[in-house]
């Protein structure tokens, strides 16, 4: 039935910061986009490996709104978890391209080493060094 997570989308204020970001500095890469009717760029696909995406709409005046939380409720996306096979060679190569995390890279609860990043629109990155002890691992295996 479900085969996994195509895309997740993000609504961005400069397309091109946001190439840089994710292009340059995460070592992702420009698939497509998709244009409207005045040859703009409407939706731009950045692919993460494999069948693995991320979406971005440029905000513009004629762009659909976000959608806002009910009264008294905040938004329920949290951030992206990104997968990394090795968490201190990852940092080092992202601080090449000018990125840092927020804090240093630690042990989660789950034992996995977590470090968070901020794209340029705001958005939490988090990222992930899955490790055999951890209960993401388990459960990836007994699905295998």
């Amino acid at each position: 039935m479900i085969a996994g997570i195509a895309h997740v989308a993000y609504a961005v204020d400069d397309l091109e910061a946001t190439l840089h970001f994710y292009c340059t500095g995460l070592g992702m890469r420009e698939a497509f986009r998709l244009y409207d009717d005045n040859g703009q760029t409407r939706i731009l696909y950045v692919q993460v490996r494999g069948s693995d995406f991320i979406e971005f709409f440029p905000r513009r005046p004629s762009s659909a709104p976000v959608p806002t939380p009910a009264p008294g409720r905040g938004p329920s996306f949290r951030h992206i978890a990104l997968a990394v096979d090795d968490m201190e060679a990852t940092l080092v190569e992202l601080a090449h391209h000018g990125i840092q995390p927020e804090k240093p890279a630690q042990m989660g609860k789950d034992r996995n080493w977590q470090a968070w990043l901020v794209d340029p629109d705001g958005n939490r990155i988090e990222l992930m060094e899955i490790s055999p002890e951890s209960p993401q691992h388990r459960a990836a295996v007994e699905q295998a």
